[in-house]
């Protein structure tokens, strides 16, 4: 239980920022973003604020913000349709009833003649079966169909009307909102936890181990190991590593005092590797500017780590049977969470890099996707056919779920069979 929890937090967290990159940029182009959800499948929980309606759906393996004119409108008003409409105090089209008109008794019922509401914002009909009568429509107006509210969304208020830049800002909002999800991570790591320096300093001490039972205490200045200067942290690891069950004769400063210790590092095999090891963790600070510098380092390390994974993975130097997925990351999400909350975190941070890098990558049905037919566009200088473009996305969208299914399935093998 703890497992799905830590992983329904973390990837949920994860998932939330990237959509909300994507809402944000929608709203500040002044797209109509009719959902924001995290998860799919039936809908467990949901509220409406302003435009958008906000869900959590029971599956959360994903999300999607839901904008005008990405998907096909659902209701068409068609010539000898018989609707009822709402009028406001001007005579405008504040309400468009499909059906259960008789709820509205006030409506003016009419048969549809002509209608545009992408451009015009009209509809026309004859009322009493006889008279032709043209009708504004309001903005925002609405359909009413099975009780429930649906905006009509003008051309203008539609993605697709947007300039080239705004959709491609929209579309890589997502990852980028991943990035800086990692970034804010990794300096609030550092300013809580504090974050390693490469000083010649005894950092946090294990419960037992060599050092501690030698009397070295952490903030201790080590000078010198036997007899040679250290001046940093990494000197005094490759120090230790190298001289396992050897004394050696630690000079250091405490409160303003020198004095000598003898420590005997205790022997281990790493990998196949003899090594000392004394039982002291790298020396941590804390402050604002080196919380920043040391989330960008991390930020850049993992984005560096991750890209050569893909290119090993490109290449065949890393096998398809070696990826995990969501039961993988499920499972490595709760052995991390047994760590502590710091451990935690970073591992979302790396996460919400992998999520954003593998969603810019030019493949059907995700952003890189996207991005990559706004980049033909641009050298076109037209849009690709909006049923092509849409027919490559849905067989790219089937493609990756059956590299889903197959990953899933070798992570049931891995963990559970």
């Amino acid at each position: 239980m703890e497992t799905i929890i830590s992983f329904i937090v973390v990837f949920g967290a994860l998932v939330f920022f990237h959509e909300l990159g994507h809402l944000l940029l929608a709203k500040r182009a002044g797209i109509l973003c009719r959902e924001f959800a995290i998860g799919f499948g039936p809908k467990v929980f949901s509220f409406k604020k302003n435009e958008t309606v906000y869900t959590i759906r029971l599956l959360p393996l994903g999300g999607f913000v839901r904008m005008a004119g990405e998907d096909p409108e659902m209701i068409e008003l068609k010539r000898g349709q018989v609707v009822g409409l709402l009028l406001d105090g001007e005579g405008q089209v504040e309400k468009i009833v499909i059906n259960h008109k008789d709820d509205y008794p006030n409506a003016r019922v009419i048969e549809v003649e002509d209608a545009d509401l992408e451009h015009g914002m009209y509809v026309t009909g004859y009322t009493d079966g006889e008279r032709l009568e043209r009708f504004a429509i309001k903005e925002p107006a609405f359909f009413v169909a099975d009780r429930q509210e649906i905006q009509i969304a003008p051309y203008h208020r539609q993605f697709a009307s947007k300039t080239l830049g705004q959709r491609t800002m929209t579309i890589l909002a997502g990852p980028l909102a991943n990035f800086i999800l990692a970034l804010v991570v990794f300096i609030l790591i550092g300013l809580l936890q504090g974050y390693p320096v490469d000083k010649p300093i005894i950092g946090e001490l294990t419960p037992e181990g060599a050092a501690r039972a030698a009397g070295l205490k952490q903030g201790d200045e080590v000078i010198a190991i036997n007899g040679e200067r250290m001046e940093t942290w990494a000197e005094i690891v490759n120090t230790i590593r190298a001289h396992p069950n050897e004394p050696l004769q630690f000079q250091i400063e405490r409160n303003g005092k020198e004095m000598n210790v003898t420590v005997t590092p205790e022997e281990k095999t790493i990998q196949g590797e003899t090594i000392g090891l004394i039982g002291v963790y790298q020396p941590m600070e804390k402050s604002v500017f080196g919380s920043v510098k040391q989330g960008l380092v991390e930020t850049y390390y993992w984005t560096r780590q991750i890209l050569v994974g893909l290119g090993q993975l490109i290449t065949g130097q890393f096998q398809l049977d070696m990826l995990s997925g969501p039961v993988g990351i499920a499972v490595s999400t709760g052995k991390v969470a047994e760590s502590g909350i710091y451990y935690l975190m970073k591992w979302g941070a790396i996460l919400s890099i992998n999520l954003g890098i593998v969603n810019l990558l030019p493949l059907p049905a995700l952003d890189g996707g996207r991005l990559l037919f706004f980049a033909i566009e641009a050298v076109r200088g037209k849009p690709v056919d909006r049923q092509k473009e849409g027919m490559v996305h849905f067989i790219g969208f089937a493609l990756l779920m059956l590299l889903m299914l197959v990953v899933t399935w070798n992570d049931i093998q891995k963990f559970f069979l």
